[in-house]
């Protein structure tokens, strides 16, 4: 990757930079690095961020959804689709090639941090840290890859707008939700942009400062709710559930379609897949893990954007039988952003390698079992199945409560994007006013209807017999 610290020099097309000489060397302070984000407003006026107008003859999300089908396991695609037809948040959530293809047309300013690719708000949840404390952070990152800045803001914009709506929440109470997530984005990167590049990758949220972050009394309740139900989502808690005994060996229960157990020759390529993975863990973890035994393998069916690619979990057991670790092996394919940036030119050697590399760039914490493989020629990122993993429940959240909890989406945000790349030149340009606030509250809203037609336009294509679908259970 081509980067020179937290604040590269990603702007502009060769185009646009004869136009600035200045950016023709690497800017020396932090002062200049910001002077060339707030110059880029003239090119880029702050208020076409709120700009949603693609002409319908030249948009087919359908063909795209279709189009990302392509490799997936036949026979989950059904269960796919059903999880997306399910409502306008379920089309948003497993249509990140749809979104990609729309911002990429937008008008953006260029900087290029690593972006998450994927930032709805459902995607922001609990996890342990290597110290087993519980975090919240960023929690999906499939979709990684450097990009602009403004996509991962304007899907967490839209995805808001959606929640909101499918929550009750009034049109006024969405758009204040989306202002709450817009404005913390500006001030935490605005607030990062001042500090030392090797103090920011120290900034995260635990269970000790949630309670700064959530104000609203509603919010706290649900958050440590989800808290408290993260902690329970352990190896040894998940054994009654997942596993049996059989002819004296532990064996994962099958659950089929979800669950299923696999060939002997496929459980092979699994269990040397695994040997591989265990070399791209630091030397400390590969010794632990080097201490447990692979009892069986299942393919487990996950998520909603991944549903179709191969994902398996993994049951290791160490010196006891309650001492077990569960691992979970998910396909990693390109980026939908991809294309977007580098049109068909491949530039990452191993999709896994891609996905673990920008996890650890954009969560403060990660999980130390990270690490990635290759199984029949398909690339595969591995990571703890269960270490206390949870989220709050969108559905779960009153719309008062709402403006909150996008305000904790959009303060990770950036703080995943000030980790990386261009965080002063972001400042720079977002300045200290609700500009960019108001027009990521237009889009927002713009996007969300155009969700919701998409979600009917799916919903038509199951009808017209176009898609394959399985009612979610």
């Amino acid at each position: 990757m081509d980067n020179d610290g937290a604040d590269g020099h990603h702007v502009l097309s060769s185009t646009d930079r004869d136009d600035y000489a200045s950016l023709r060397r690497r800017p020396d302070s932090r002062a200049e690095r910001y002077a060339l984000g707030r110059a880029l407003r003239k090119q880029v006026k702050r208020s076409s961020l709120g700009e949603w107008s693609v002409a319908s003859e030249d948009r087919d999300p359908i063909a795209l959804v279709e189009q990302n089908h392509e490799g997936r396991v036949p026979e989950l695609i059904p269960v796919r689709v059903g999880r997306m037809a399910a409502s306008p948040y379920g089309f948003l959530r497993g249509s990140a090639v749809v979104m990609a293809d729309d911002v990429a047309r937008l008008p953006s300013t260029g900087i290029t941090p690593v972006v998450c690719g994927d930032a709805h708000l459902g995607n922001v949840g609990f996890y342990a840290s290597p110290e087993q404390d519980l975090v919240l952070d960023l929690n999906d990152f499939d979709e990684a890859h450097p990009g602009a800045w403004e996509w991962d803001l304007r899907r967490l914009v839209a995805s808001t707008w959606v929640a909101g709506r499918e929550n009750g929440a009034s049109e006024d109470e969405c758009e204040a939700a989306v202002l709450s997530c817009a404005s913390s984005y500006r001030a935490e990167i605005r607030y990062l942009a001042k500090q030392p590049l090797f103090t920011r990758s120290f900034e995260r949220i635990d269970t000790a400062r949630m309670r700064e972050h959530t104000p609203d009394s509603a919010l706290s309740d649900e958050l440590e709710r989800a808290a408290r139900r993260a902690r329970g989502r352990t190896s040894d808690r998940a054994l009654p559930r997942f596993t049996t005994e059989r002819h004296g060996n532990r064996q994962i229960v099958e659950e089929p379609p979800l669950i299923t157990r696999l060939p002997f020759a496929e459980a092979d390529m699994l269990a040397e897949g695994l040997d591989e993975y265990l070399t791209t863990l630091d030397p400390h973890w590969r010794r632990v893990l080097g201490g447990y035994t692979l009892l069986d393998v299942a393919h487990k069916v996950v998520g909603v954007g991944s549903v179709g690619l191969r994902a398996y979990v993994a049951l290791l057991e160490g010196s006891s039988p309650d001492d077990v670790i569960f691992l979970q092996l998910k396909q990693a394919r390109r980026s939908v952003l991809a294309r977007h940036v580098h049109g068909d030119n491949a530039w990452h050697r191993h999709q896994g390698q891609r996905v673990v590399e920008y996890q650890q760039a954009l969560q403060t914490v990660s999980d130390p079992l990270l690490g990635w493989t290759t199984v029949d020629d398909r690339q595969f990122y591995v990571r703890q199945f269960r270490n206390m993993k949870g989220s709050v429940a969108l559905d779960a959240i009153k719309p008062r409560a709402l403006a909150d909890y996008a305000g904790i989406a959009g303060h990770l945000l950036a703080k995943g994007h000030a980790r990386t790349s261009g965080a002063s030149m972001i400042a720079g340009y977002l300045g200290a006013g609700d500009n960019v606030d108001r027009a990521m509250a237009r889009f927002a809203q713009a996007y969300a209807d155009q969700t919701e037609a998409d979600h009917q336009a799916l919903v038509a294509a199951v009808k017209a017999g176009r898609m394959p679908m399985e009612e979610p259970a």
